[in-house]
């Protein structure tokens, strides 16, 4: 069974009334959010925020105002951030002396695997929100990886979904299963989803500089501002 097929079936017969969700801060995620309580209606969201040292920390404050406004039962702002002392060197995004490259100056032959990618961080955080998952007897847990338009991230694929399934399916007591529903879609498309639900995009954070004030020429500036004017007809800034 597809993830799509199994969370609808989840749906039906009332098994998911409880879910984590990765919750970052950025748009993507805070759709995520409205989209598991509200499309799915699951009564009980347990969000998760991980303070790993990246640069762009501002996100943090805007998870929490997302928690708040979508009504999570629970939201902890974890501090990971021996994580980006263990990966130092290894992205712009961790590494204090670097700078997020604009999306115009990413060699084609680089954008499957940018100076922007974390290695791992996918598979360490949702590792460690399948040991919360499961701790808290929850079965099912969110994040909102989504098709970028114009790089890419191995860990944000279908195919690292359905693999990291299949190892989580060992556990032999109480398996817990990651969705990504967004994984397919590509950025516009979960705009859309999210301004059907309401989403405050005001209070989402995507620019990597982390400054005062949205770069717009990161990649993830750059792919917002892009799918702002598809959908809405302008760009919007980052934060309020």
């Amino acid at each position: 069974m597809t993830d799509g097929r199994r969370v609808q079936s989840d749906r039906q017969t009332g098994l998911m009334d409880r879910a984590v969700v990765l919750l970052s801060g950025g748009a993507d995620s805070a759709t995520l959010l409205r989209h598991v309580v509200k499309d799915m209606g699951v009564s009980t969201v347990l969000a998760l925020t991980f303070a790993y040292g990246q640069r762009h920390a501002r996100e943090i404050e805007m998870a929490r105002w997302q928690a708040r406004s979508a009504g999570a039962a629970e939201h902890r702002v974890v501090d990971f951030s021996v994580y980006g002392g263990l990966v130092a060197g290894s992205s712009v995004l961790t590494d204090s002396g670097s700078r997020a490259p604009d999306l115009a100056d990413i060699p084609a032959e680089q954008r499957a695997q940018p100076a922007t990618y974390v290695p791992n961080r996918n598979m360490v955080l949702l590792a460690l929100a399948a040991a919360y998952a499961e701790a808290r007897g929850v079965r099912d847990i969110f994040y909102g990886a989504q098709a970028q338009d114009a790089y890419g991230y191995w860990d944000c694929s279908v195919e690292f979904v359905r693999r990291l399934n299949a190892a989580l399916a060992l556990n032999r007591g109480n398996p817990v299963r990651v969705h990504a529903p967004f994984a397919g879609l590509r950025k516009a498309e979960v705009l859309r989803i999210g301004l059907r639900l309401g989403v405050d995009y005001d209070h989402t954070w995507t620019c990597y500089r982390g400054g005062a004030q949205a770069c717009g020429a990161c990649p993830s500036c750059v792919e917002r501002e892009a799918a702002f004017h598809e959908v809405v007809g302008k760009g919007t800034v980052n934060g309020p």
